[in-house]
């Protein structure tokens, strides 16, 4: 991504916050106006308290007037001005941070809710090809680089500008020559981020896909604990872990290099501008051109002219990390999913649930095709059965009739209509899932079973879990159902899980079900009361059912048999069982 379009995106995402962005480079450009007086006072003690310099005409009548001794008052004015200098420089400074952490920290959050909303609406395909490590990493960390670069990079940075325009005015009208010597190392320091700036980004892309891909380890480490901790590889996880860190840190010590070699050039140049502002200074004070007091001011401007320098020269260094965690950051807002809502789709409010497949042909990888030329039709409030052998394309059926996925040719029809024409948010509504592998969020029973219905009152939740057969064990725990089921529900057991699954489906009351192999995991009386309960969250509905167990097809009225993504047979249930 080309620096202009970066930066064209970092503008669109900050308008909404551009009078707090004004006022904090306003109070930036008050603390520079306020550093101008620093060096006045020593310049009135030195000249006008130590040496015998007059005041200019309307000071001398304002501070000294008709006093005996004018170094008293003199000096009384440079406190004065010390202090005051220092109070206005400190209250300045406190509220250019707060401002700036105030902004920041609202620039970064909607930046992470752009981000969020993002991640969700990519197809399902997308993070599984690459994982959930990255999205999370861009999301948490990259993030944060809008917050650098806009309040601690580009307000501070234009603040610098505007300070070394006006040092330069200043230290030009005290000593003309001076201040062409001062200028003479700024080519050097505008030249240097130019050749360093490309090295810098690309090491800090680097650098942060490595480090990604560290968390990555972590990630899985922590989600499959249990086979860990059973195979007795924590030693092998962590030495993979390090494996991964050590690169990330060699690429971190590549880019700290870098930034310390330009960090030490930018340093070299300064000091011998300092140097030579000196040396010919000197000579000045000596001749008679300067007094001592206007040296002394004039190394002051000179020190607060090249900080300006230093600190442009600092940012664009430290800013290049940014700016590879904000291209990161874009990619991922740039992204399209896989299956995009057409411009004109329509709405749908509660489909009467009749699906059809028409020569529905799809794969993975564009080599094998994990279905190919399934043809069917179910009407409404049809029981199907899907049964296969494992990796014969019986979920891929059921992705590609939620749209997860998009068929590679063919069809799928939901209510004689394409289901590619629907609004994905409407579509989506018309199914309840409940899956082999429960997902259950870290929040309390009843949040979990609302989660099919965020409006639901407590006593709709109640009736859906007593619908699924959960009420009587939910009341028994010692909150009830405000018992928090802990990370994806690890605090209960597999049919605990999955009959909060199915009140969860019960209280959604969708028009289409889907069950994938909702009796896999759980024994058999566990199985008895699941099967119940599934039989009555079928009826009046359209339902899917995956299985390998023949006793859970009996509600079925007709079976799919799926062979190597093939549709072979579609006998009727009761048939299968009798032989």
């Amino acid at each position: 991504m080309g620096n202009v379009a970066l930066y064209r995106k970092l503008l669109r995402q900050t308008l909404p916050y551009w009078a707090g962005i004004a006022g904090l480079l306003a109070l930036e450009l008050l603390a520079s106006a306020v550093a101008l007086l620093n060096p006045v006072p020593v310049k009135l003690v030195v000249d006008s308290v130590l040496g015998t310099r007059p005041l200019p005409a309307f000071l001398q009548r304002l501070v000294v007037g008709s006093a005996a001794d004018p170094a008293t008052p003199i000096l009384a004015l440079a406190i004065a001005l010390l202090i005051a200098v220092a109070v206005v420089g400190h209250v300045t400074t406190l509220s250019s941070t707060l401002l700036r952490s105030s902004v920041g920290e609202r620039l970064t959050l909607d930046f992470r809710a752009r981000l969020m909303h993002q991640v969700q609406r990519l197809s399902v395909s997308r993070h599984d090809s690459r994982g959930t490590t990255d999205s999370l990493y861009r999301i948490h960390q990259d993030a944060l680089a809008i917050q650098s670069i806009t309040t601690d990079g580009i307000v501070p940075a234009v603040a610098a500008a505007t300070t070394l325009v006006t040092m330069i005015a200043v230290t030009v009208r005290l000593d003309g020559q001076l201040a062409l010597v001062a200028l003479i190392v700024s080519p050097p320091l505008f030249f240097l981020p130019r050749i360093y700036r490309p090295r810098m980004r690309s090491q800090s892309l680097q650098a942060k896909k490595l480090e990604s891909s560290a968390l990555a380890v972590v990630q899985e480490a922590l989600g499959a604990l249990r086979v860990v901790k059973a195979f007795g590889q924590e030693a092998r996880e962590t030495d993979r872990f390090l494996r991964r860190s050590r690169e990330g840190m060699a690429a971190r010590m590549s880019l700290a290099l870098l930034e310390g070699r330009y960090g030490l050039l930018v340093g070299l140049t300064t000091a011998l501008g300092t140097a030579a502002v000196l040396f010919v200074g000197v000579s000045h004070v000596r001749s008679g051109v300067l007094t001592l007091g206007q040296l002394l001011i004039v190394m002051g401007y000179v020190a607060q002219l090249y900080a300006p320098l230093k600190t442009i020269g600092r940012k664009t260094a430290t800013i290049q990390s940014h700016l590879a965690s904000a291209e990161r950051a874009f990619a991922l807002l740039d992204e399209s999913p896989d299956v995009p809502e057409r411009p004109h789709a329509r709405a749908i409010a509660h489909a009467t649930g009749g699906v059809a497949f028409r020569h529905v042909c799809f794969s993975y990888d564009a080599i094998r095709p994990a279905l190919d030329d399934v043809t069917f039709e179910v009407p409404p409030g049809a029981r199907v059965g899907v049964v296969g052998t494992t990796g014969a394309g019986k979920t891929t059926l059921l992705s590609l009739l939620t749209r997860f996925y998009d068929p590679t040719s063919g069809t799928v029809l939901l209510d004689g209509v394409d289901v590619r024409d629907y609004r994905l948010a409407d579509l989506r509504d018309q199914f309840a899932l409940v899956l082999q592998e429960p997902v259950l969020f870290s929040t309390s029973i009843a949040e979990n079973i609302r989660y099919g219905r965020p409006e639901a009152d407590d006593v709709e939740v109640i009736r859906a879990a007593q619908a699924a057969g959960a009420h009587d064990f939910i009341v028994r725990l010692p909150q009830g159902y405000e018992t928090a089921v802990g990370e994806r529900g690890a605090q209960l057991s597999g049919g605990e899980r999955q009959r909060v699954a199915l009140a969860r489906a019960f209280l959604k009351d969708a028009p289409i079900l889907i069950l994938d192999e909702p009796t896999s995991s759980v024994d058999v009386n566990t199985e008895t009361a699941i099967l119940q309960a599934m039989e009555r969250l079928m009826q009046d509905r359209t339902a899917f059912l995956v299985t390998h167990r023949p006793s859970a097809l009996r509600p079925c009225d007709t079976l799919l048999y799926l062979e190597a993504g093939r549709l072979v047979s579609a006998p009727v249930a009761t048939a299968l069982q009798e032989k």
